[in-house]
Formats: structure tokens, sequence, C-alpha cells
């Protein structure tokens, strides 16, 4: 029982029943002016449905009154934008005769019904019907009275049910089309993406500037010495810095996605992040061979991105060791490989974000990465194509 009166208890059921009144209010006008051609309406509709800003006025006074809940929701069912195509604008015809016609018949309803109630009241009170209604004619009794809540009752029946019906038209024929469901899933895919790609940017940065801070602050308290305490002091300044540069452009990014941020680094920049590790205390053996600075943008920005989480992998897991490091082209192709000795820390292969995001930069540029121990060493081998498509 209280499910069927629940819709009775929602604004939008009187939005939906005002959004079905709205075209008799304005038709009423044209019957006052003229009653030789009731029709006249529904053939107007046609060239009206036709102009593309229509689909937009509709678009909007639907989800207004009968989508409330919906309205500004990337995912409404209901569309506001202006008709692109010819189909568009003949199913805004469509809905335009279609609400023409429920428009019409709610509106006799809701006339005839309320009317209808108030003459079974006068009646009961002997006062006469006020009419041409149900009753008229018929000797008035008391009992009457107990009959008036019954054609309010049907009233707000109609009322939820054709709300109901003309929202699932709307939603039908006002809906995206296929071509601007296509759209909004592709920008919806594009955002999610770029998320992702933020959330592994961000990782990779802050990650290694922390990771070097806790390295190089607890091998500072042990040396107790103070000029490589102050060593170690400038290198996590300078870890800072990069790091605090970093999320500055990636929140910039987030605030004004439409505004040119700052150049992200690139593998010409590989020696700042050995430099780090160096200063870290371990002790890097790099072999950079090949015209890196020549390596495409995209390629050679998620080189550096898996080279910074490699060696972010090293300092966090294993501390202050031996590390190789090797990057070269090869075969049109960037072949990218850092090890060290194994410790019992570095977790197990393909665990932890980091790897993760490292193999997930190498899949999206068509490329492949593997990790784990080997021989007696911890390795990362990563091998990206240089056009980007493997």
């Amino acid at each position: 029982m209280f499910r069927l009166l629940r819709p009775l208890a929602t604004s939008a059921t009187y939005s939906r029943w005002l959004h079905l009144l709205i075209p008799g209010a304005v038709c009423s006008v044209w019957f006052f002016i003229s009653t030789d051609a009731p029709w006249a309406p529904m053939v107007f509709a046609v060239p009206v449905g036709l102009l593309p800003g229509m689909r937009l006025a509709e678009g909007v006074q639907a989800q207004l009154l009968l989508t409330p809940a919906e309205r500004g929701r990337p995912e409404a069912a209901i569309s506001a934008t202006t008709a692109a195509t010819w189909a568009d604008r003949w199913r805004t015809v469509l809905w335009l005769e279609i609400r023409l016609l429920l428009a019409a018949a709610m509106g006799f309803a809701t006339v005839w019904l309320l009317a209808t109630a108030v003459d079974l009241v006068l009646s009961s009170a002997g006062a006469g019907p006020s009419g041409e209604w149900l009753v008229h004619g018929v000797a008035p009794h008391w009992w009457y009275a107990l009959l008036a809540p019954l054609p309010v009752l049907v009233l707000l029946a109609m009322v939820v049910a054709s709300g109901e019906l003309i929202t699932a038209i709307a939603r039908r024929l006002l809906g995206p089309s296929p071509v601007q469901r296509l759209t909004a899933l592709e920008e919806r895919t594009e955002q999610l993406l770029e998320r992702n790609r933020i959330a592994r940017e961000l990782h990779d940065s802050i990650g290694h500037a922390l990771t070097v801070a806790v390295v190089q602050a607890g091998a500072a308290r042990a040396a107790r010495d103070p000029e490589f305490t102050e060593r170690a002091l400038a290198a996590i300044e300078e870890t800072g810095r990069e790091a605090l540069d970093d999320l500055e452009r990636v929140l910039r990014v987030l605030r004004e996605s439409g505004t040119p941020v700052g150049q992200q680094p690139t593998l010409a920049e590989a020696d700042r992040l050995l430099d780090s590790a160096r200063g870290s205390g371990a002790k890097i053996d790099a072999d950079l061979s090949g015209p890196l600075e020549q390596v495409p943008g995209a390629v050679s920005r998620e080189g550096y991105r898996i080279l910074q989480e490699s060696l972010t992998n090293v300092l966090r897991h294993s501390g202050a060791v031996p590390v190789r490091v090797r990057i070269s082209i090869t075969n049109g192709r960037l072949e990218m490989e850092v090890t060290n000795p194994l410790s019992d820390s570095m977790g197990t292969p393909g665990g932890g974000s980091g790897l993760r995001g490292i193999r997930e930069r190498a899949a999206l540029l068509g490329g492949k990465a593997k990790t784990g121990p080997r021989d007696g060493e911890w390795r990362v081998h990563a091998s990206l194509p240089l056009n980007g498509l493997g």
C-alpha cells in the first residue's frame, strides 16, 4: 500500500503533471482565438520541431520537470543539445506531436475529474451541479459527498501513470543519439585514463622524493658526519624541490585542463635521477648509449618514469646498494634495464603498485616490461617501441 502511495509524495510527480499541462495552456490561447481549426497546433509543430534549437529547449524543459534528479549529470537519459542530424529533428517533431496529444488528454481529464468531484459535493448539499458533468440531471443525495474523492483518486492515478509514460517517451525521443553516446563514452574513457596517468605521475614523483629523503636522513643520522649530513640535506632539498615542481604541474592540470603546463621530464634528464640516487648512497653503474634526446616525447617521458620508479624501488627496499643501469636504442626500440642485488624485502614478482605501473606504462606504448628476481638479482627490464605502436 505504501509503495503505491510513494509516488504521490515525490515532487517529480507534480512537476511531470505541470509538464503535461503546459502545452494545453499554450494551445488554449489558439482555441480562444479560433475554434475552426483545432488541429492547427499539430500541424504547426512540424516546422517548429525541425528547428535545431527546439530540441535544446525541449531537452532543458524535460530535464527540469521530468527528470530533475538527473539534471546536469553526464549520464542523464535526456540530453539538452541542439539537433545535429535530421534524424534528431524528426525525433523532436514526433516528440512534440505526442506531447500535444498527451497534453490534450491530461488537460481534459484534469478539468473533467476535478469538476466532477465539485459537482458531487454540490449535489450532496442540494445546490445542484455546476455544469454538464457526470451527475447532471441526477437527483441530489447526501451520500454523493462520499463519492467525491473517487474522481480525485482517479486523477492522481492518471497523473502518476501519464508522468511515467511521458518520461519514458522523452528518454526515448530526446535521449542522446548513438553518436552522442559514443562521444560521451569516449570522453569518459579519456577522463579515466587521464586520472590514472596523473595518479601514476604522483606516485612515481612523490614516492621517489620521499624515498630519497628517508634514505638520506637515515644515512646522515647513522654517519654522524657533519659534512655527510650537509650533503644529505642538500640532496633532500633538491629532490624536494623537484617533487614540488612535479606536484605543481599535476595540480595545474587538474585546475585548468585547457591550459598548457610545464614540460614533463624525459630521458634527456636521466642524469638528474642517477645523481639523486647516488646522493642517497647507492653506487650507480650507468651506461646510457644512443641519442636519447631524439627519442619521441611520449616514449622518453614514460621511460623516465620507469627509470624513476625502478630506482625508487631499489632505495625503498634495498637501500644504498650497487645498482646497474643500462639504457640503449636497439633495432628501433628503447631498451632499459635496472638491476641490483636481491634482498628479502624486494617483494614478489608482479607485486606492488609501482611495479604494476611500470608494466602499464610499457603496455600503453605497445611495449612490455618484466620485473622480478633473476640470477640472484632483482631485475627490471622494459622494451619500448620508438614509434609507440609496438
